[in-house]
């Protein structure tokens, strides 16, 4: 019987929602990381957008992940509830992974993975995006949520007086990074906020 791992595995999802610098963000911050092993699956659309968003080809995508898989290979190892994987997130994810995700699909080795992570217990993170939101991304929200997964839309923190778009992405990357319990600097910790006095 083969020895369990040492290494934290991590599958990255990059769906076609807008917001594919999150994906290859997360990926880039993992790729730093000593004793973090990156599975990434790429749909078709999340694709397109890594190319028409950041000019990022497949090959400079691929680059970032120690592992990268076919999303229409179903039967890669991140397929089953028996690879052991720390944690998954679908970074950006679009409304439609989360209606796959929602409704249990697995209808490609995204949603397959994510399906895996739900009944294995695993932490799902999902950087949903999209807006305004009708009522059925909101359902589909709560039927993940119910489940076990975590709904994360990449939303700027103000308080921390961001000066840039990279400052703005990493502070939703670093949001990502502490539900998967990584350490990282990405971002401020808040202290509080001291009222001047009377």
């Amino acid at each position: 019987m083969a020895e369990p791992t040492t290494l934290r595995r991590i599958t990255v999802g990059i769906s076609g929602a807008s917001g594919a610098v999150y994906g290859a963000r997360l990926l880039q911050v993992l790729q730093g990381q000593s004793g973090i092993e990156t599975h990434l699956v790429v749909s078709d659309a999340g694709w397109r957008n890594l190319q028409h968003e950041l000019d990022m080809d497949c090959p400079a995508v691929e680059a970032l992940a120690h592992r990268v898989h076919d999303v229409a290979n179903v039967g890669a190892a991140i397929a089953s509830g028996s690879f052991q994987c720390h944690a998954m997130v679908v970074a950006p994810c679009s409304m439609r992974t989360l209606a796959a995700i929602a409704h249990g699909l697995a209808d490609n080795l995204l949603t397959r993975a994510a399906d895996v992570a739900l009944k294995e217990r695993r932490r799902l993170v999902l950087m949903v995006r999209e807006s305004p939101l009708h009522l059925t991304h909101l359902r589909n929200m709560v039927a993940v949520t119910e489940m076990g997964g975590i709904i994360c839309p990449p939303l700027p923190a103000f308080y921390l007086r961001p000066q840039t778009v990279g400052e703005v992405v990493d502070y939703s990357v670093a949001r990502v990074l502490d539900l998967m319990d990584v350490p990282h600097a990405l971002a401020p910790r808040w202290q509080g906020l001291e009222l001047d006095a009377p």
